[in-house]
């Protein structure tokens, strides 16, 4: 994900002047298209619909969203400008594509709290990732021993896959690994939504700490996934080479 921007969006229609409303994209008075994405004073994904940043969004407010959405693309929509001057055609095809990132960003739980906490200054990445390990990218203490364990079950396998062998005790093993990693994440995600309910509901100085353990978390997480698919790519090979034996 690009570094997330905080710089404002226009106010007021270049055209007619009137004050922009629900969305800084697109003037509701006139329906002139507006020079943000194309300008390099774009919206935060938030602006982009209208609404307060915020971690918590109910279903409701995600039905909300998507209507919003489609509302957007419709007013955005490349046809819509064919006859208007090639800067409008511009940046008609420069929000839609904002339009489309704010979406994509905002309905998704774990996209909106990265872009959130890298609006509130926190760096998000992939430094627990658990892929090319260097010093930064070690597992989380707790959790040091089991993964120790399991990349040496991963080689075994590994291993049991280049002489065609297969150990079902193995196979066992490793789907429970998987299953265990996946209620880890589960439970992360509740842990997420609760740290996020928190900020929205508390003043700055308090919101500045909960971010931090929520960076914190997502970190985790993100280590987690990953080795979640690195266990499930395993299996999914050696069952491919079991059907195919």
């Amino acid at each position: 994900m690009s570094t997330a921007s905080s710089i404002s969006a226009p106010a007021d229609c270049w055209a007619c002047g009137t004050t922009l409303g629900e969305s800084p994209l697109v003037c509701a008075g006139c329906g002139k298209v507006q020079p943000v994405a194309a300008s390099g004073k774009t919206a935060d994904y938030f602006q982009v619909f209208g609404l307060t940043r915020r971690f918590s969004l109910n279903a409701d407010a995600i039905v909300a969203l998507e209507r919003e959405f489609h509302r957007l693309s419709r007013r955005l929509h490349p046809d819509r400008f064919a006859r208007a001057t090639p800067e409008e055609q511009l940046w008609s095809l420069a929000n839609t594509a904002l339009l489309n990132d704010a979406y994509r960003t905002l309905r998704d739980p774990i996209r909106r709290t990265e872009y959130l906490l890298q609006l509130e200054g926190l760096k998000i990445g992939e430094e627990n990732s658990g892929r090319n390990k260097t010093a930064d990218r070690q597992p989380p203490a707790d959790l040091l021993e089991e993964v120790f364990e399991l990349n040496m079950q991963l080689e075994e396998m590994g291993m049991n896959q280049k002489m065609g062998e297969n150990d079902p005790a193995l196979v066992s093993d490793l789907t429970g690994v998987s299953l265990r990693f996946e209620s880890m994440l589960a439970d992360l995600d509740r842990e997420l939504a609760e740290k996020g309910a928190e900020w929205d509901a508390n003043d700055q100085a308090a919101r500045e700490k909960t971010a931090k353990q929520m960076a914190g978390q997502l970190d985790r997480r993100r280590y987690l996934r990953n080795l979640v698919r690195d266990v499930n790519e395993v299996l999914s090979s050696a069952e491919e080479a079991e059907k195919d034996a």
